[in-house]
């Protein structure tokens, strides 16, 4: 017997923000599967259950979740954003490639959601107009060194970059030593948005300049994106300031 399991985003904290798709995935599921804040965030109905685990755990949370699946249940796995950036999508399909055979044959699905750049850049204007990457600090699962290659490939290719998991009480010096490595590369204009739970009511939002960035404005709940030599800012005199990249860069300012 053979169940389903969906992997669902439900966007970077605001409600308004979670897809009917998704609302409509809560809706069907039994059992979820999540990081606690993230299913926190649901309203479930009382014959709906809950299994939190902690956020360095989703390898183990896949193998749970499939193993419920695939006694025949409806189950759904959490993440904030969208589930194939940097979240739980990317782990369920490496527990399914390396488990039993019996989980091959889950319906899976995967539902999108509005990831944290995209809710950031909505809130500055439109600094990923054009080509743009999206790098994790995080070295849990790869080393730093290749993380620096990757941040000066991306800058010297002139992308803008969306920083995901910038900084961490157990990683407290890789934003610093990213800006670094980008100073080295980019002019010291260079637009750095710092983007706290956009979307929240604990949200914020700051520009800086690449020169005067500082690592201390963020935390593991922002997302940072670092323009390229042409991204612009648009000052409006009392009104907030746009940031955007033309969709016509060329590589030179």
């Amino acid at each position: 017997m053979s169940g389903r399991l969906t992997v669902i985003g439900l966007g970077p904290g605001n409600a308004d923000q979670v897809t009917p798709q998704a609302a409509n995935a809560v809706a069907e599921a039994s059992f979820f599967y999540g990081y606690k804040p993230y299913l926190d965030r649901l309203e479930l109905r009382p014959d709906q259950t809950r299994i939190a685990s902690d956020n360095r755990e989703e390898l183990a949370r896949s193998n749970e979740a499939l193993a419920k699946a695939a006694e025949g249940h409806n189950v759904a796995v959490v993440s904030g954003g969208d589930p194939g950036v940097f979240a739980m999508a990317a782990a369920v399909c490496e527990a399914i490639e390396a488990g039993p055979e019996e989980w091959r044959a889950i319906d899976i699905s995967v539902v999108p959601g509005v990831t944290a750049m995209l809710a950031v850049a909505a809130r500055i204007g439109a600094p990923l107009g054009h080509d743009f990457c999206a790098i994790s600090l995080s070295d849990n699962l790869k080393p730093w060194e290749l993380i620096e290659l990757r941040l000066l490939a991306a800058a010297g290719a002139g992308f803008v970059v969306a920083l995901y998991n910038p900084i961490s009480k157990a990683r407290p010096w890789q934003l610093g030593r990213a800006f670094e490595c980008l100073k080295a590369v980019l002019p010291g204009t260079t637009p750095v948005i710092f983007g706290r739970a956009a979307g929240r009511p604990d949200e914020r939002i700051e520009i800086s300049l690449l020169a005067d960035a500082n690592a201390s404005k963020a935390d593991m709940a922002t997302c940072i994106i670092i323009g390229s030599p042409e991204t612009r800012i648009i000052k409006r005199g009392e009104k907030p300031a746009l940031v955007y990249t033309p969709r016509s860069a060329t590589g030179s300012k």
